[in-house]
């Protein structure tokens, strides 16, 4: 649905499964905001669901795979989705809640909002990911 505001005038995205959930139209701080985000080895491929403080610093890591686990071994590194949130502890629970969600549900939410599944980190200033 679209058109809703929350408070403040917040565009509020409605979840059927558990929501609803705010979406901030602020521009995205360098440190300290609150994000969960969803990457993906390809579309329709691998997901990896995880939350941060700072997502440019978080994306730079598992795309140089400076930390060693699932996303540089399963080569999962296209940002495919992310919400900004203004605590961590509302961030925390939205991952949590997306980590317990079915696959198909997961590829719905990526769908509704990118659905040619785009690196959306570009957009925020990274490069492209080397084919």
């Amino acid at each position: 649905m679209t058109g809703l505001r929350g408070g403040l005038g917040n565009p509020v995205t409605l979840n059927l499964f558990q929501g609803p959930f705010r979406r901030t139209n602020r521009p995205m701080r360098e440190e300290g905001q609150p994000c969960v985000y969803i990457l993906a080895s390809k579309p329709h491929g691998t997901l990896y669901i995880g939350v941060t403080s700072n997502l440019l610093a978080r994306l730079y890591q598992h795309r140089s795979d400076s930390l060693p686990g699932f996303t540089s071994r399963y080569d999962v590194h296209s940002l495919v989705r992310f919400e900004m949130f203004a605590d961590m502890e509302r961030a925390i629970a939205r991952e949590k809640q997306l980590k317990r969600w079915h696959r198909q549900w997961k590829i719905n939410l990526i769908d509704s909002e990118n659905p040619d599944w785009h690196d959306l980190a570009v957009g925020l200033g990274l490069p492209p990911i080397a084919p």
